[in-house]
């Protein structure tokens, strides 16, 4: 909240902390740059503030007061749109009409409104959707008619995160065209941005170690959105990196196949305990189904284990 405490470096802050500047606005060269000129009062972030889906009215926002439009934007919206379904994009106009400023005040390149809100429309709807918690689908059973699933030679992963753990959990369970469940792995890292980033991670890592302990090239995963962004990655800018990597490695499967297996992939994990270790580097292992009993994919023992090689490497 530096608006608010007066933490932003607008021409006035600085010259009150004795910083010599010019005191003018950068964007329209008003005599005064204030907080609420540059947020809300400038001519192009006034003219940005119409274009966005965010409810302007001349008498209520924006107001010539930085303290009445933030509790505006906070709290006395809400009583015009539902906070269950407010998905203004306000933090981000904010954030990128203070970058268009800097653009004009260091590099001198004037931003248009429209496409600043153009542009923090997209990022906020990227956000929402990587974010949003899927439902859960019942599904009805269907006795007389039951669905054959085949369990050959294909690799299930899942991915672990909450928002309380500093580490995020990946896992994958390879099984032959018996059935039978040859190499396991799981692998633990700091917390990713949210659930979905984990399961991207956990199905670019499962690609990574078929390569180098076998010929699967199918995969199962219990998240619908993964599938989903396969099918049309540029619909999930915000994950442009990620799918750029899993494209690359896709060219080594030449009959890569995905499917949504939230039954298959729940039962693997809970039955596969007997397990030997064949490698184990910094919370990472890849395990070979024979004598030891642990638990596959009790992804929040990884970080016990991370913890506990790293106290051994320090001693």
């Amino acid at each position: 909240m530096q608006l608010l405490t007066g933490h932003v470096a607008v021409t006035r802050n600085l010259a009150r902390r004795n910083i010599r500047c010019d005191n003018y606005c950068p964007r329209c060269g008003d005599l005064d740059e204030s907080v609420t000129h540059a947020i809300f009062e400038c001519p192009p972030a006034l003219q940005a503030w119409p274009l966005s889906t965010t409810p302007t009215s001349p008498e209520v926002f924006p107001l010539p007061s930085v303290y009445a439009n933030m509790d505006y934007l906070f709290w006395r919206k809400n009583s015009i749109i539902e906070p269950e379904q407010d998905r203004d994009p306000f933090p981000w106009i904010i954030w990128y009409i203070w970058k268009a400023r800097n653009d004009k005040l260091f590099k001198g390149i004037d931003r248009d409104p429209l496409e600043l809100v153009r542009y923090a429309e997209s990022e906020c709807q990227a956000w929402f959707a990587a974010n949003d918690v899927a439902q859960p689908m019942v599904q009805e059973t269907n006795i007389g008619n039951p669905q054959v699933i085949s369990l050959g030679n294909i690799c299930l992963l899942d991915g672990s995160w909450t928002t309380s753990a500093n580490f995020s959990g990946l896992g994958w369970v390879w099984m032959d065209n018996t059935g039978n469940t040859q190499l396991m792995g799981m692998k633990n890292l700091p917390r990713r941005e949210s659930a979905l980033h984990s399961e991207v991670e956990a199905l670019r890592w499962t690609m990574e170690n078929m390569l180098q302990h076998s010929t699967c090239q199918r995969f199962g995963t219990n998240c619908k959105e993964l599938i989903a962004m396969l099918d049309d990655p540029h619909a999930w800018p915000s994950f442009a990196t990620e799918l750029e990597r899993i494209e690359t490695l896709r060219i080594c499967f030449p009959e890569f196949s995905i499917t949504h297996s939230p039954v298959l992939v729940a039962g693997k994990m809970k039955r596969n305990r007997a397990l030997t270790v064949r490698s184990f580097d910094q919370g990472c292992g890849v395990f070979k189904k024979k004598t030891v009993w642990v638990y596959l994919f009790a992804f929040r023992v990884c970080v016990s284990w991370t913890l506990h090689a790293r106290k051994i490497r320090y001693l």
